[in-house]
C-alpha cells in the first residue's frame, strides 16, 4: 500500500519547469505545457509505448523518471525498462524520443530515481528499480520484502551504438524506503526507511539461496514486546530444551540483564524506571521466556523497551490503537475554523505530541558505497518524522523534509561534501504541526524556491502554506500589542470535481493537480 496506493501519476519535468506528463491507460506518454500564465496547451503525445499494457494482468503503474535535459527513464509496468533519448525537450523542434534500450528485467517495478553519469566518452545512465516481492519462507513478517535494484545500462564509446547493462545490484528490506535517491556522480546511494537495507549478490542459485534465507532466519527479532499503561510484557524465543536454570535475569529499577547458559542475550538502560522487585519472568511450555516489567510512571508510553537496541520488534494491540484514536478525535474537525481565538483553540499542542510518540515509527538515513553497497553513513532519525521529498535543483540529489518539534525542515543531499553532506536549506514554521491533523492527506510537497508549501487531500482540497511575507500595512497582535512584520498566509483550494486526485506537482508559480478526469492548475504566486 505504501509503494503503489500513494503513487503519484503526475510526473513534473524539473529539467524545464512548468511541463507535466502524465501516462494515460493506452500507454501514451502525454505532456501539458503552461502557454500563458494561466492557460495550458493541449494535451500532447510525445511517445507511446510499444506493447499492449493492458494485456497483462500482473502490472503496475507505468513510471516515467526525467533523468537529464535529454533522456528519459521508462518503465511499463510489467517489468520491462527503456531508456529514451529525448533531445531537448523544451524545444518542439528538436524534440524527438527515440527508444535507445529496452530490456524484460523480471517482475514488474516502479522507477525510483534515475541520473546521467558522462566519464571519459562513456555515457551511462544509472537507475533505481523498486519492486514489492513475496517471500514464501517468512512465517512471521508481512510474507513480503522489498527490493531496490540499481542497474547501470551504458555505452562504451561513439562507436559502439548499443547501450547495454553493465552493473546490477540489489538490496533488500522488509519495508519501502521513504526516500531513495542515487548521488549525482554514481558513487553512492541514499534511503531515508523504517527498517534497514542490506545488499545482496546478484544471480545466486538456489543452493546459495538456502544459506541466503539461513539468514534470513537467524536476522528475526531477539524478542517480541507490548505494553499496556501498567506494564511491559517482552517475549524471547529460547533455544530447545532450555530450562530454567539455563535463565538468569536480573532487574534494575533502570536497567535488565538476560543471561543465557552464561552468555548475555541482551542488557542496557530501560527507557523509564521499572519497579524492579515486581517484575517477573517465566519460561513458557513452547520454549519462550517471558518477562514482565511493572512501570514505575504508570500510563507513559514507552516508544522503546532498552535504549538503543534494535534487536526487538513492537506489537501494536489494535484495541490500545482504537483506544488512542478515540482519545484523539477532539484534535480534528472537518469544519475549517472561522474564529482560531475563541475559547476552546481546535489544536491542543501537548495532546497531539501524544498522538506522534505512538504512530511515527523510527526511521535512519543511510548512505551506500556505490561500489561495494556498504553503509558509509547512518544517521538515526528518531522521532524526526519523513514528510516528503522534492528536486530543488534537477542536478543535485533530490531534497528530503523531516519534522523538527513543530516546524518542517528542507535538507538537501551533497555527495561531494563529506563535512557538509546534509545542509539544511529551508524551514517551514509550524508545518509539522499543521500537516499532522490533515488525516485525508494523499500527496505534500513544496516550491523548489521554497516560496510556499502544498498538501493535498484524497478528494477536492489543496492546502497552500505561503512562507512569511512583510506586511504592507501596520498590524498588531491584539493579545501582546506588538507590532506584526511579517505574515504567513493558510488558503484552501477547493476543486470542482469529487474525482479521486491522483497527481500533485508543483513548480515556483503553480500547482498541477491530476484527478482521473481533470488536471487542475492553481496560480499560486499572482503579484508581480
Amino acid at each position: 500500500m505504501h509503494a503503489f496506493g500513494m503513487y503519484n501519476y503526475l510526473h513534473c519535468d524539473s529539467w524545464y519547469q512548468d511541463s507535466v506528463y502524465y501516462v494515460d491507460n493506452l500507454g501514451r506518454i502525454m505532456n501539458l505545457t503552461v502557454m500563458l500564465d494561466t492557460a495550458l496547451g493541449k494535451p500532447r503525445e510525445v511517445f507511446r509505448l510499444p506493447t499492449d499494457v493492458t494485456a497483462y494482468d500482473n502490472r503496475l503503474c507505468a513510471s516515467v523518471h526525467f533523468t537529464s535535459s535529454t533522456w528519459v527513464t521508462l518503465s511499463d509496468g510489467t517489468g520491462r525498462l527503456y531508456l529514451i533519448e529525448t533531445g531537448e525537450r523544451g524545444n518542439s523542434a528538436s524534440e524527438k524520443w527515440e527508444i535507445m534500450f529496452n530490456e524484460e528485467l523480471g517482475n514488474p517495478f516502479v522507477i525510483i530515481h534515475s541520473v546521467s553519469l558522462l566519464k571519459a566518452e562513456e555515457h551511462s545512465i544509472a537507475t533505481l528499480l523498486l519492486r514489492v516481492e513475496k517471500e514464501e519462507l517468512d512465517m512471521k513478517g508481512s510474507g513480503f520484502f522489498v527490493s531496490l535494484e540499481w542497474v547501470t545500462i551504458s555505452k562504451k564509446n561513439k562507436d559502439n551504438k548499443k547501450y547495454e547493462i553493465i552493473k546490477r545490484d540489489i538490496l533488500r528490506g522488509k519495508s519501502v524506503p521513504n526516500y531513495a535517491a542515487i548521488e549525482p556522480d554514481g558513487n553512492g546511494l541514499m534511503i531515508v526507511s523504517y527498517k534497514s537495507f542490506t545488499s545482496i549478490p546478484v544471480g545466486q542459485d538456489v543452493e546459495e539461496n538456502k544459506d541466503e534465507d539461513m539468514s534470513d532466519k537467524i536476522k528475526e527479532p531477539l524478542y517480541y514486546w507490548q505494553q499496556t499503561g501498567d506494564d511491559l510484557t517482552a517475549t524471547v524465543r529460547l533455544p530447545e530444551g532450555s530450562a530454567k536454570e539455563d535463565v538468569q535475569v536480573q532487574f534494575l529499577p533502570d536497567r535488565v540483564t538476560i543471561v543465557l547458559k552464561g552468555q548475555k542475550l541482551l542488557e542496557g538502560s530501560l527507557f523509564s524506571s521499572i519497579d524492579h522487585e515486581s517484575s517477573t519472568w517465566i519460561i513458557k511450555e513452547n520454549n519462550s521466556l517471558e518477562i514482565s516489567f511493572i512501570k514505575k510512571n504508570e500510563g507513559l508510553t514507552w516508544p522503546e523497551l532498552v535504549v538503543g537496541d534494535k534487536q526487538g520488534e513492537y506489537i501494536r494491540d489494535s484495541a490500545q490503537c482504537a483506544a488512542i484514536a478515540e482519545r484523539l478525535m477532539h484534535l480534528t474537525s472537518e469544519e475549517l475554523n472561522p474564529n482560531p481565538d475563541k475559547g476552546k483553540p481546535p489544536c491542543n499542542a501537548q495532546e497531539l505530541e501524544e498522538c506522534d510518540i505512538f504512530f511515527e515509527e523510527s526511521s535512519s538515513l543511510c548512505r551506500f558505497d556505490g561500489s561495494t553497497l556498504k553503509t558509509t553513513h547512518v544517521v538515526n532519525l528518531g522521532s524526526n518524522q519523513y514528510l516528503f521529498s522534492v528536486v530543488v535543483d534537477p542536478k543535485e540529489m533530490p531534497g528530503f523534509c523531516l519534522r523538527h518539534d513543530v516546524d518542517a525542515l528542507l535538507w538537501q543531499p551533497h555527495a561531494s561534501s563529506q563535512q557538509d553532506m546534509w545542509e539544511h536549506i529551508a524551514t517551514f514554521n509550524a508545518l509539522g504541526y499543521v500537516q499532522a491533523s490533515k488525516r485525508d492527506k494523499k500527496f505534500f510537497t513544496c516550491a523548489p524556491d521554497y516560496s510556499y508549501a502544498a498538501l493535498c487531500e484524497c478528494l477536492r482540497r489543496v492546502f497552500i502554506y505561503r512562507q512569511p511575507t512583510p506586511m504592507s500595512t501596520v498590524l498588531y497582535n491584539r493579545k501582546e500589542g506588538r507590532q506584526v512584520g511579517q505574515v504567513a498566509k493558510q488558503q484552501v483550494a477547493s476543486l470542482e470535481t469529487n474525482d479521486p486526485i491522483l497527481g500533485f506537482q508543483a513548480t515556483n508559480e503553480r500547482l498541477f493537480v491530476l484527478t482521473t478526469r481533470n488536471l487542475f492548475l492553481i496560480k499560486v504566486k499572482t503579484e508581480h
